[in-house]
């Protein structure tokens, strides 16, 4: 393609490294750059731009000026004409450019301006893109004239603005990236002869002046977000300050506070209407709305940075004396701030990394560099800007290494209720790399009880930002953090203490269960956590004993060849599960993936998020690293399908419906082709024979139909009863049922509570009318209990016909669904049984073992149960066939 479009000579006005990466990409594309016009070295060090050319072989001119009072340097315009431009490109140029140099070439002269034009003209369009609280940002290409920014449009782009972007976030994610793309897309409209002019409105067109520090003093008298949009706006440069104890303080990291205010120790800040509040998060402050935002860090006039949280101890550090070990690791450390810092003879204690000219870019480049030559030590870009002295920054190291620098306590913003004798503490935000945080766009939603329609609390509604920020923190803990090193025994170690303190809280873990999901307490207690349990102590068992095999393979003679598998971790794994067994089926899928050394971002069911935000409390006590475990709570429209898209996602387990399960799939295909395991919908056969043990039938077919309120996937949607026994059978159920207690889940006499929400009870109404209709018979139930809640009677119908709605799709709930099989007529019910798409589970109940196995053969099932139903086992697969998925869960 390069050879056949037709390309230009370019000359390339600019600085930085978005100047640097559009020179380099326009020469990709064939473009020849003539000469390359940058600014001089400052402090000793070239420009990027200017590098990339010169290494290039481009000529490069670095003029302090264009012009003096007024008028254009001569010798400048001779060497800027002697190169023979045919147009020059603008990107992010921050010299004043004369015209007769403008209108020179054939082409003219096109700009990159960070804003859509005519909105915000000038130097500050990202900080007053923020400022002003836009909803979108761009940017612009506009062909040069004599105005400020008022030239015609040549194309624009636009993006959202995130609740909290910076002006570094909005460049990263998206002026950077994709103005570089649109600038060399431009070159070639040009060349192409198809370059647009779109003449600028000036209706809309605001022109607002540059931020320098003396005028980004914060006015309190304003609401929290518009406090919020002038923090934001001018992070990291040139940086809000106001004034706190005579002292020049400036605020950066700020973020709107949608919970409830943390508890903290009150500062005064002058002009402020109320005292902010130093809280172990941050630093709360309150606009004159009475509502309030948090700032994360703070520097001080000597350009010392802090965490907000430590303001009133930020004068307490020691200084550590270094080992031999760790002066080893100093001394790698001078080297690489050498090499960045190319323009300083000698590093010193004193030296500054910002004040000897390092750029935001170097920032990266050092945390990166001293990852790979110091072990694979971790920084954040954050603590460079914490300690930007040498001396500071190496204290600041020896302090990581020795684990004194670790993660502050984790900060939980529960919800308390008194309920079943105890004092219940739960989390309700969403939970990426190791803390709870507020959804990014600050959306909730309310999650019900089902016992009686009430409100529990509101819980973190998940947006695409967030899945995205939970999957960036699995990634990076996958491969770059101490989760990735760690040897399989140590994280062993961690799942057994998870386990324990799973079991240390059951009761509480429980009473969650039944608060949210309408689980009978005794129940949960026993399956939903138990289960939980033991799913975690055998796959931290496993841990170590994941192991490939030699291969003996035909020699190459006379060489001999070893040849053998290694079994490794995927990467970062997603897992979405559903609401009937919220706990116990993140355990299944999650105990699994981490044993094998994955990391996990999971999506809970959105009616019932909170055992699985209680259970990442539970996971960072007991050692997991940050970015190991991530949950988002959300809707599975918006939170799920992006976790099925996601590039960065390696596998994803998900247990629900077919209709779903098969969009999941069609999805990871067409996004990476990711792994997946899919535990669908059932219509789990029961085959009862007249010689089966009837008390024993009796009992096991109900728990199979009615256990855990019938929401359970692999419950018998379809009982064939062998004609002889039919009625008796029926008589006994009905008889047992009216026995059983409807009612509150915490009472312990109870033996059914309510469905687990409203629409899945009008639903199971709804499939009661259908059977109805369809000539079924209503043996006992069909109807809503009248208390409050989401009760349902449980039901019967008998004389079910294979071509009925009942006899084909799955209910969820607590109905069972009857039909009569002829005496003798054993590959007849087989038939009948099997005449479904879908084959989770199955069952039958004989004495004769010969049939029990015949049988057993024949039914097409991922589970077989003989007279018995419903036991599962860790150390058991489970799983199913046809439409209802496949891949296995457990053993």
């Amino acid at each position: 393609q390069v050879y056949f479009k037709n390309k230009l000579k370019v000359a390339l006005i600019g600085q930085s490294l978005f100047g640097q990466e559009v020179y380099s990409h326009l020469c990709k594309e064939g473009h020849r750059v003539v000469g390359v016009f940058t600014v001089p070295d400052k402090d000793g060090k070239a420009d990027p731009l200017a590098l990339a050319a010169e290494k290039n072989g481009t000529p490069v001119f670095k003029f302090p000026r264009w012009r003096v009072k007024g008028k254009t340097i001569k010798e400048v315009v001779e060497a800027y004409r002697s190169v023979g431009a045919e147009l020059n490109v603008l990107p992010f140029c921050t010299q004043f450019i004369p015209m007769d140099v403008i209108d020179s070439p054939k082409h003219g002269s096109i700009i990159y301006h960070p804003s859509i034009l005519p909105r915000h003209r000038g130097a500050s369009a990202i900080n007053w893109t923020l400022i002003m609280g836009d909803k979108k940002a761009g940017f612009s290409i506009f062909w040069a004239d004599d105005g400020l920014d008022t030239g015609p449009i040549l194309l624009q782009r636009s993006c959202d603005v995130e609740p909290n972007d910076t002006v570094d976030a909005l460049y990263n994610r998206f002026l950077f990236p994709e103005g570089i793309k649109a600038m060399v897309e431009a070159v070639q409209l040009i060349a192409d002869g198809k370059a647009a002019r779109m003449p600028q409105s000036e209706e809309a067109a605001t022109y607002e002046g540059i931020q320098k520090k003396e005028n980004a003093e914060i006015s309190w008298d304003q609401s929290a977000e518009a406090l919020h949009n002038w923090i934001r706006g001018h992070d990291k440069v040139p940086g809000a300050w106001t004034e706190i104890n005579g002292q020049v303080v400036t605020f950066y990291g700020s973020s709107l506070l949608n919970s409830s205010i943390p508890p903290g120790e009150p500062l005064e800040i002058k002009g402020a209407r109320k005292p902010g509040l130093v809280t172990k998060s941050g630093l709360v402050l309150f606009g004159n709305d009475g509502k309030a935002l948090m700032v994360r860090n703070l520097q001080f006039e000597d350009g010392k940075m802090i965490p907000a949280s430590q303001y009133f101890s930020a004068g307490e550090t020691s200084v550590v004396e270094l080992t031999a070990e760790e002066v080893k690791v100093a001394e790698t450390i001078k080297v690489i701030w050498a090499g960045i810092l190319s323009n300083v003879p000698i590093i010193e204690d004193s030296t500054d990394f910002f004040k000897s000219g390092a750029s935001s870019m170097d920032v990266v480049r050092l945390v990166e560099e001293i990852r790979q030559k110091c072990g694979g030590l971790q920084l954040q870009n954050e603590d460079v800007y914490m300690a930007t002295k040498f001396e500071d920054f190496i204290q600041k190291v020896v302090r990581k290494l020795r684990g004194e620098d670790q993660e502050a306590e984790l900060v939980v913003d529960y919800v308390s209720k008194e309920v079943n004798e105890m004092t219940v503490k739960m989390p309700h935000q969403c939970f990426i790399n190791g803390q709870f945080t507020d959804a990014d766009d600050g959306k909730t939603y309310d999650t019900i009880n089902p016992t009686d329609g009430s409100t529990i609390c509101k819980v973190s509604y998940a947006s695409l930002v967030d899945v995205d920020k939970a999957v960036a923190a699995a990634k990076d803990a996958f491969e770059n953090g101490e989760w990735g090193r760690m040897n399989a025994r140590e994280r062993g170690i961690l799942m057994y203490r998870l386990a324990d303190l799973l079991e240390e809280n059951q009761e509480e873990l429980a009473t969650i269960e039944a608060l949210d999901s309408g689980a009978v307490y005794t129940l949960a207690l026993k399956t939903h956590i138990g289960m939980s349990v033991q799913t975690f102590r055998y796959f931290a068992g496993w841990c170590d004993k994941i192991q490939g095999s030699t291969i003996p393979i035909n020699q190459a003679r006379p060489n001999r060849n070893l040849t053998f598998t290694r079994k490794e971790p995927l990467g970062v794994c997603a897992i979405i599960i559903p609401w009937n067994y919220p706990l116990m089926m993140l355990a299944w899928k999650s105990a699994a993936c981490l044993a094998a050394g994955n990391t996990l971002v999971l999506k809970p069911a959105q009616v019932t998020p909170l055992t699985a935000l209680k259970f990442a409390e539970l996971s960072v006590k007991a050692g997991f690293p940050k970015g190991v475990i991530n949950i988002i709570p959300g809707s599975g429209g918006i939170a799920g399908q992006r976790l099925s898209e996601h590039p960065d996602i390696r596998k994803l387990g998900f247990t629900g419906s077919t209709l779903i399960g098969k969009q999941i799939m069609k999805s990871c295909a067409m996004s990476n082709l990711k792994k997946v395991s899919l535990e669908l919908g059932g219509k789990s056969p029961l085959i009862i024979f007249s010689d089966c043990e009837l008390d024993k039938a009796v009992r096991m077919g109900m728990g199979a139909v009615f256990f855990n309120k019938g929401e359970n996937c692999i419950a018998a949607g379809r009982l064939f009863v062998e004609e002889s026994i039919h009625d008796e059978f029926v008589t006994r159920v009905v008889e047992e049922i009216k026995k059983m207690k409807i009612g509150d889940p915490l009472d312990r006499s109870t033996d059914h509570g309510p469905q687990n929400h409203k629409a899945h009870l009008e639903k199971l109404l709804q499939y009661c009318e259908a059977g109805v209709k369809e000539g079924a018979t209503l043996v006992y139930g069909g109807r809503q209990v009248q208390r409050p809640g989401f009760f349902m009677e449980p039901t019967v119908f008998t004389d079910v016909e294979d071509h009925m709605y009942l006899a084909k799709e799955e209910s969820f709930g607590p109905i069972m669904v009857i039909s009569k099989f002829q005496n003798g007529d054993i590959d007849g019910v087989l038939q009948r049984a099997n005449n479904t798409e879908y084959g989770l589970a199955s069952g039958v109940f004989t004495r004769d073992i010969n049939k029990a196995m015949y049988v057993s053969e024949k039914l097409d099932a991922g589970t077989v149960f003989i007279n018995t139903y419903n036991k599962t086992d860790v150390a058991a697969p489970f799983g199913g066939v046809k439409q209802s998925g496949f891949g296995k869960d457990l053993g």
